[in-house]
């Protein structure tokens, strides 16, 4: 199939944030663009401000009949669609051609140069930041993020079609459909054991991924990870390293060596070594294809971030409010590391809502053991997302696990109130399910407090 041939594009879920930036793309190319998803959300009222029909109802008559056309109608549909959907099914009875949007980022960029950050966490971040260093260095590219980029305002950049930037998603499997030019892998930790089983084989899937990177290409791969590329790394011997690290009106500055220059007094304003290392790995990759370093790293200073990635809602001198995607054990981790470090000595209140009833099963203990490390936790109940219930898991069974006494179960119309009772320096909100929808009004209503 040649998209070029394609007139009209459908989609099956068209407001997850992977989707949405392609339904931007086949828009931009002035292709019929419609679609379905479960629920109206800010992404996708943007998407119809752009002039794209969407509904919300899985019903076959609101397929119109411009997209009944199987000639030269693509469908794309996420995964997390159930087999018994009626639209999904008529397409599939019908002869069109259908494919997952992994598939169809395969095809878009199987002629252009294309970077893919791949790892369990740091996909969006890493490929945001690579993004902004090459639209910054006028670099001809496409990219399609898995977040809102806050330099792009967007999840979506067309700036030209010589490079390309994607994230690799691990889940289902999607990125052995890439062949990238240049790879990176910033972390193999266990997930998704609903589909691979075990953590081992989740990595090797990974190195199945590897070996999808095209001849002569390059694996930038973060210094420790069981694999062969180049590596990098804070204070070690990392290929690419940061070495001299300090921190200053909460900004990083160090010096960052490559095996052809070491630049001295370079600037990252994200906190959190996590995010650190996501800089330097997109900053590995950019150079690869000749861009200046002295250029990347003046634009390493000015990436403005992620929206729920470490996002600062409110920053005064007596209260932070910060709002984060957060929903692996290894992110919470690292956010309480990044809050320890540029808010030292603050009281912190995490809420946080589980994703998925199995993630929540298989990480419980890990689950519990980082978010004890708050002073106080608000746990939201599990967000399902795509699965059904598993018995005998729940917020109450997590509750049960943490060992810091300060600890509650609320519903998200209690929030607001709790949080101004308990009164913290510090209020952290993390997950990867609704609670995002609740962020803008929770903030407006906590500044106005303030």
């Amino acid at each position: 199939m040649k998209l070029t041939d394609i007139q009209r594009v459908y989609f099956i879920g068209i407001g997850g944030i992977g989707m949405s930036a392609l339904a931007r793309y086949f828009k931009l190319l002035d292709k019929e663009v419609s679609g379905y998803d479960k629920t109206e959300t800010p992404l996708t009222i943007e998407l119809t401000e752009l002039g794209i029909s969407i509904h919300y109802e899985d019903k076959l008559s609101n397929i119109s009949d411009s997209f009944k056309d199987p000639e030269n109608t693509l469908v794309i549909y996420t995964p997390a669609v159930p087999n018994t959907h009626r639209q999904l099914n008529y397409f599939q009875e019908n002869g069109f051609n259908i494919f997952k949007r992994s598939e169809v980022l395969g095809l878009i960029t199987r002629d252009t140069f294309c970077f893919a950050v791949a790892g369990t966490h740091g996909k969006t971040t890493t490929s945001s930041i690579l993004a902004h260093l090459l639209r910054e260095t006028n670099t001809p590219m496409t990219a399609f993020l898995g977040g809102i980029s806050e330099d792009f305002n967007s999840n979506f950049w067309f700036g030209g079609d010589k490079y390309s930037v994607v994230e690799a998603d691990e889940y289902d499997r999607s990125f052995l459909r890439l062949s990238p030019d240049i790879a990176c892998i910033t972390s193999m930790d266990a997930d998704h054991l609903d589909i691979y089983g075990t953590s081992s084989e989740l990595v090797n899937s990974f190195k199945e991924f590897v070996g999808k990177i095209k001849q002569g290409g390059s694996l930038f791969i973060k210094s420790g990870l069981p694999l062969d590329g180049i590596t990098y790394g804070i204070e070690d011997n990392s290929d690419y390293c940061i070495k001299n690290l300090k921190i200053e009106h909460g900004t990083y500055i160090f010096d960052l060596e490559t095996p052809f220059i070491t630049l001295k007094e370079v600037k990252f304003c994200k906190p959190g070594r996590h995010n650190l290392l996501n800089g330097l790995a997109a900053f590995s990759m950019a150079m690869q294809i000749g861009t200046s370093p002295e250029e990347l790293a003046k634009a390493l200073a000015t990436f403005k971030g992620v929206k729920r990635r470490f996002s600062y809602q409110i920053k005064t001198e007596n209260f932070i409010f910060i709002d984060d995607y957060a929903h692996h054990p290894t992110e919470i981790q690292a956010v309480f590391e990044a809050i320890s470090e540029m808010h030292p000595h603050k009281k912190s209140l995490v809420v946080f809502q589980p994703h998925l009833f199995s993630r929540t099963k298989d990480f419980g203990e890990d689950f519990a053991k980082s978010l004890a490390r708050f002073n106080s936790i608000l746990l939201l109940e599990i967000y399902p997302a795509r699965e059904e219930p598993i018995k005998g898991i729940n917020a109450r069974w997590l509750l049960d696990q943490i060992s810091n006494p300060a600890k509650k179960i609320v519903e998200k119309h209690e929030l607001f109130d709790e949080i101004k009772k308990q009164n913290p320096e510090v209020l952290i909100t993390l997950g990867a399910g609704d609670i995002g929808l609740e962020i803008n009004e929770l903030s407006k209503r906590l500044a106005y407090e303030i």
